[in-house]
């Protein structure tokens, strides 16, 4: 066995474990190796100078060394983006914006066959006076006495659909205003073909009304659970 110089350095005195470069760069950090290990070859005293290297493997080498780095600065600014969206969730912007009509009710009457008709929407039940607001953005196409609707106001919104508010004791826009969703439209009232204080709701898409029960659902506003998914600080205070 040979026996190590005291003037030769200790391989193994002081060594540490190197760390491993993050995931989103390490395919970039491999090749780079590989590529200055083919250019230390390159220049190494055992090989010609540089003058008798072919030069297209000098560019070959140095794109591959630039590739290499562009590769690891895309990964750096994709990667935070995708794991932000797989963490982030629903971002509202005000076109998603659907909420509740009014809060503090009991849903009455549901939408269905009563006394022998049609009931083309449904009641909630609230103290007379109290604010109703716009489930959505829209224009309003209608505001006042509408027969049995007694004081309403119809909503049309960008999607085609229409909300129409019925029953009011007083209502607070005007037609061909645009209001936001959450913006208040008028007060719960009792007039019309009504029995008791409530707000009657309607949903009509192509002309046709349906029940807004499970079509609110699909904007994530349930009626019967009184819950709404989007955050008011992007709705109409």
């Amino acid at each position: 066995m040979r026996q190590r110089l005291s003037s030769e350095p200790d391989r193994y005195r002081g060594r540490r474990r190197v760390p491993t470069p993050p995931r989103s760069r390490y395919a970039a950090v491999v090749t780079t190796a590989f590529v200055g290990a083919g250019l230390v070859a390159l220049g190494a005293n055992a090989l010609p100078d540089a003058k008798s290297v072919d030069p297209s493997v000098l560019d070959q080498l140095k794109q591959a060394s630039i590739t290499s780095q562009d590769a690891a600065a895309r990964a750096d600014t994709v990667e935070p983006a995708s794991r932000d969206s797989r963490a982030g969730g629903k971002t509202a912007t005000e076109e998603d914006v659907w909420l509740l009509p009014l809060h503090g009710y009991d849903f009455n009457t549901p939408y269905g066959m009563r006394w022998g008709k049609l009931h083309t929407g449904i009641d909630l039940a609230a103290a007379e006076g109290t604010p109703y607001h716009a489930i959505h953005d829209g224009k309003v196409t209608k505001a006042g006495w509408f027969g049995g609707y007694g004081y309403a106001v119809i909503v049309q919104h960008p999607d085609g659909s229409e909300a129409i508010y019925g029953q009011s004791s007083a209502v607070s826009v005007k037609e061909g205003q645009q209001v936001k969703a959450g913006e208040q439209l008028g007060l719960v009232g009792n007039t019309g073909h009504a029995y008791g204080s409530h707000l009657h709701l309607e949903i009509h898409v192509n002309g046709q009304p349906l029940d807004p029960v499970p079509w609110l659902q699909k904007h994530d506003v349930d009626i019967k659970l009184e819950t709404e998914a989007i955050y008011s600080d992007v709705a109409a205070s």
